[in-house]
């Protein structure tokens, strides 16, 4: 899979084993379902997800975590809910050995998107 150029996010989510594909498609409704009319695209041979034809987040697979990136700014309750999952400053991490917040996942894609229409 390194070195490879995806021609979709379909086609980037296919790629991996179907245990990890799933994750990765519950990952992609709760983004897609989190922000009216947005996008998506592959850049930097990840999945983006777009509003306005500009890239808001990205989420990608490996082999024993999927990530989000990058993490918008949040109050003190979103920093605490978010603490267990963060990988560097504008990461999340989530293991696959465990269960996948899917409703964390939108709430970071919703305030992502709230926060770009504040600029």
């Amino acid at each position: 899979m390194a070195g490879t150029e995806f021609a979709s996010v379909s086609a980037y989510i296919a790629s991996f084993p179907a245990d990890v594909a799933e994750v990765l498609e519950n990952v992609r409704r709760a983004i897609l379902g989190a922000v009216p009319g947005a996008g998506e695209t592959i850049s930097y041979r990840i999945a983006a997800v777009t509003l306005g034809g500009t890239p808001l987040l990205y989420f990608a697979g490996w082999k024993r975590h999927v990530s989000l990136y990058p993490v918008p700014a949040g109050d003190a309750a979103f920093e605490r809910t978010v603490a267990p999952y963060r990988s560097g400053r504008s990461t999340l991490r989530f293991p696959l050995s465990r269960p996948v917040p899917y409703d964390l996942i939108a709430e970071t894609a919703r305030r992502h998107a709230e926060q770009r229409a504040g600029r």
